[in-house]
């Protein structure tokens, strides 16, 4: 029986990008080919076979993007970007985040189950110039690409342009069995698709880029590569891809249509492979696909596109023969039942530009939204109110947990969202169910994943709680940090302007 190929890319197409007052068109970068970058993987500084201990640093740096003089860029263990850290199920962790950049900034790790919001890392956990915070936490989720990123509010969107933004992978034994590419750096490759604005002298200025419906350039640059290539030398390839831009939607598609299988998305591997032609992913969405090249001849290249720009070029070299076949079933995920009597909790994404809002409200650190008892399953609608004909597609991305998808409006979700996520794009006028459960306890975000929206104000929080075991939680104010940050900057703190504010101050609010 043949499997049905999916040649859409399923959102609503009146609410893409392109339609967005202030978009920006990807252009096609006239600068030489250059081998697509591949993050290293981190070097443990300890390792046993219960536990392994990293160090993560933030750090300044510049980086040779394009020809001439070098990008001022931020990065983890490296000038722009970072070193793939690798967390394996059942191992726990013990992490130094170690801060050597001018000002504050918090580690997410986006995706990770992790407590919160300490570990979590969000806006309530800064790490200050100089200064080294601790973490540890047991991995206890199935194989996934994850990411770090910054979060300090509202500085977020500004740190991750900078470059503050890595791939973390939990590895489980379950996956490794799975007939994947496994090779990383040969056959197993990330690909973390971003855009930048050059400006003089080959610098990025994200001030004279703002925009409060979020930042964009017209030009893609791939693992922190402009204009990439990459020398395929195996008939199948494992791409792990990630959105990781402040605004940009990315619509994937390879010449000749070549078609693709899915194989995972936010929170590990799917419960079956779906084919594709043409893929979208919205903000902090990731999808791991495999590539099959044995109908390519070596010595030809298969060029990987976002609408009609090109992105990747894969030059096929000789490979061995491979027929491996995917298994129409990949795993079990886990499907708790709702917890019974528990109201739909109902959450609404609401405005554009400096208006946006959660449920009505802007983002206030030390307010708790919500609360969800651990352990309990429990359905939440996410609308967003946008209108149909004129507004765009909000990336809602949770903390703290992997949720499921259930319907669209009432309606099957998309064919890739039968799995763990954490990040769901929500189209105009639509309402997308999701199941919900925390195992962890702590205070965790959830906002639009434009990362100019969750600075701007379209972001909530919930407590995960315990009643046999009551937590108080010491959370970031807004005036510690403005106080902070208008130090390391040697300003006075009426003088300090931080993009994110701007939604606050144009709608008479205060964070």
């Amino acid at each position: 029986m043949t499997k049905s190929i999916h040649t859409d890319y399923f959102f609503d197409e009146t609410a893409y990008n392109t339609h967005d007052g202030g978009y920006v068109p990807l252009e096609e970068p006239d600068v030489p080919q250059q081998p697509l970058r591949v993050p290293p993987l981190l070097k443990p500084d300890k390792e046993t076979p219960t536990d392994t201990y990293y160090t993560v640093v933030a750090q300044t740096g510049e980086t040779q993007l394009l020809p001439g003089k070098k990008t001022k860029t931020w990065g983890y263990n490296g000038s722009l970007l970072g070193q793939t850290v690798v967390f394996a199920k059942g191992k726990t962790m013990h992490i130094d985040l170690k801060n050597e950049l001018p000002e504050l900034t918090t580690f997410h790790w986006h995706g990770l189950n992790v407590p919160g919001p300490y570990t979590d890392g969000g806006c309530h956990a800064p790490v200050y110039p100089g200064k080294t915070r601790h973490i540890d936490f047991k991995v206890d989720q199935p194989a996934a690409t994850l990411w770090l990123h910054a979060h300090p509010c509202p500085s977020t969107a500004e740190q991750v342009w900078h470059g503050l933004a890595g791939l973390a992978l939990v590895t489980d034994e379950t996956e490794a069995k799975l007939p994947f590419p496994h090779n990383y750096g040969v056959d197993d490759i990330p690909l973390v698709l971003q855009d930048r604005r050059f400006h003089e002298d080959n610098q990025w200025d994200y001030e004279a880029d703002y925009d409060p419906d979020g930042v964009q350039g017209p030009t893609a640059m791939i693992n922190g590569t402009i204009n990439p290539y990459f020398d395929v030398t195996t008939q199948r390839l494992r791409l792990r891809i990630l959105d990781g831009a402040n605004r940009r939607e990315w619509r994937l598609h390879f010449s000749d249509d070549l078609p693709f299988t899915q194989i995972a998305s936010d929170g590990g591997v799917m419960p079956e492979p779906v084919e594709f032609t043409h893929l979208m992913l919205t903000c902090a969405e990731r999808a791991e696909i495999i590539v099959d090249f044995g109908k390519v001849t070596p010595g030809h290249t298969v060029t990987l596109y976002s609408d009609d720009v090109p992105l990747v070029r894969f030059r096929v070299h000789d490979f061995e023969t491979d027929d491996t076949q995917l298994p129409d079933h990949l795993v079990d995920i886990p499907n708790p039942d709702v917890t019974p009597d528990t109201p739909v909790r109902k959450v609404v994404m609401s405005g554009m530009d400096e208006a946006v809002m959660m449920d009505g409200k802007k983002f206030e650190m030390q307010r708790i939204d919500a609360r969800q008892k651990v352990g309990n399953v429990e359905l939440w609608d996410v609308t967003n109110t946008n209108d149909m004909d004129a507004g765009m597609v909000h990336p809602f991305h949770m903390h703290g947990t992997q949720f499921l998808v259930l319907s669209r409006n009432g309606h099957e979700p998309y064919a890739n969202e039968h799995g763990l996520k954490d990040t769901v794009g929500v189209n105009p006028g639509e309402t997308v169910r999701i199941k919900v459960w925390f195992e962890h306890t702590g205070v965790y975000m959830y906002h639009c994943h434009i990362i100019e929206h969750e600075d701007g104000g379209m972001m909530a929080q919930i407590e995960a709680y315990d009643p046999d075991h009551p937590q108080t939680y010491k959370l970031m104010d807004m005036d510690t940090l403005m106080n902070a940050v208008a130090e390391e900057r040697g300003i006075d703190v009426k003088d300090l302007k931080l993009p994110g504010m701007s939604s606050y101050e144009k709608m008479g609010m205060k964070m």
